[in-house]
């Protein structure tokens, strides 16, 4: 039995797009492609991408748009199967061996059966993913798995493989229905080839200007047409210098929310200096645009824009 709440997949590209739209996640046309494929395909989606690209908001919008739960694991260095997939819950365990002596219990294979019951078992995020009885199938979202191990990513090739995790005391637990699992990276190391074969590939790119401007009217619906065609032109020029880090869709959302809370209706030195801080994360490249770069790109965008009426 299943969730009756949970929407259908989309039957085609467009209304796959559309859905990811309905929550204003707006996909290029081979994003969708993707989504789609993957959807009907019941096949893991591999995202890779810069940071701030909206690839983990894909599984957000995913989950929103199809009323399904959101499973997230969030992968970081030292990662394992304790802290991904499930752990026994041993004070739980060691309270059951104490009630079981007392009531005379010393069955040694009676004792092991009933310590080691699935209700003392805590379920990670792996196996939350797998296990949603009566439930529809899950977003399973691996969040930045390049910053994991390729121990742990051996591990991962049997879940993704067959949507199943083996536990020596229980045995294998299989999923009813596979879940929708999208895995991000931001390449900070190539993820091995067996797992990516497993996947469809997609790699998300920074969206042009047309598209980021859409976002930033959707995402920040108080900020001024004239303002948001000049964070969105800037933004789209800056990642054109040589930066340490360029700033993502994310950071010109948090710009233009800045700007927009500051009352602003146009940029200007002074203003761009200020709020830096909201659009860059590391001091090189602040000091670099808030010199003689800064104010030169800025008025570059307002000739731009002039031109453009």
């Amino acid at each position: 039995m299943t969730d009756d709440s949970a929407t259908a997949v989309p039957s085609s590209i467009d209304e796959t797009a559309a859905l990811l739209e309905r929550e204003d996640y707006l996909a290029d046309r081979r994003l969708a492609t993707v989504v789609f494929l993957a959807l009907k395909m019941k096949r893991p989606l591999f995202l890779e991408g810069e940071a701030g690209v909206g690839k983990t908001e894909v599984a957000k919008t995913l989950a929103k748009a199809l009323n399904r739960p959101l499973i997230r694991l969030q992968c970081y260095e030292g990662l394992d199967v304790s802290s991904a997939v499930y752990e026994w819950n041993y004070p739980a365990q060691m309270l059951e061996i104490r009630l079981l002596e007392a009531s005379g219990v010393r069955d040694r294979e009676r004792l092991e059966t009933d310590i080691f019951a699935e209700r003392h078992l805590i379920r990670r995020p792996v196996l939350q993913a797998l296990g949603q009885a009566g439930m529809a199938a899950p977003v399973f979202l691996i969040d930045e798995l390049d910053r994991t191990d390729e121990a742990f990513e051996a591990f991962l090739l049997e879940v993704l493989s067959d949507f199943q995790v083996t536990i020596p005391e229980l045995g294998t637990i299989k999923a009813a229905e596979p879940p929708i699992v999208i895995i991000t990276t931001n390449r900070t190391r190539e993820i091995h080839d067996a797992l990516k074969r497993r996947c469809l590939y997609h790699w998300v790119d920074y969206p042009d200007a047309e598209q980021e401007l859409d976002i930033v009217r959707r995402k920040v619906p108080g900020c001024s047409e004239r303002l948001a065609a000049q964070v969105v032109s800037y933004v789209q020029k800056l990642r054109g210098l040589d930066l340490f880090k360029n700033p993502g869709v994310a950071e010109t959302i948090d710009w233009a929310t800045a700007l927009t809370e500051l009352d602003r209706i146009a940029l200007d030195p002074e203003t761009i200096a200020d709020t830096l801080c909201t659009l860059l994360k590391y001091q090189d490249d602040i000091a670099r645009v808030q010199g003689g770069e800064g104010e030169r790109l800025l008025s570059e965008v307002k000739a731009e824009l002039l031109a453009a009426g």
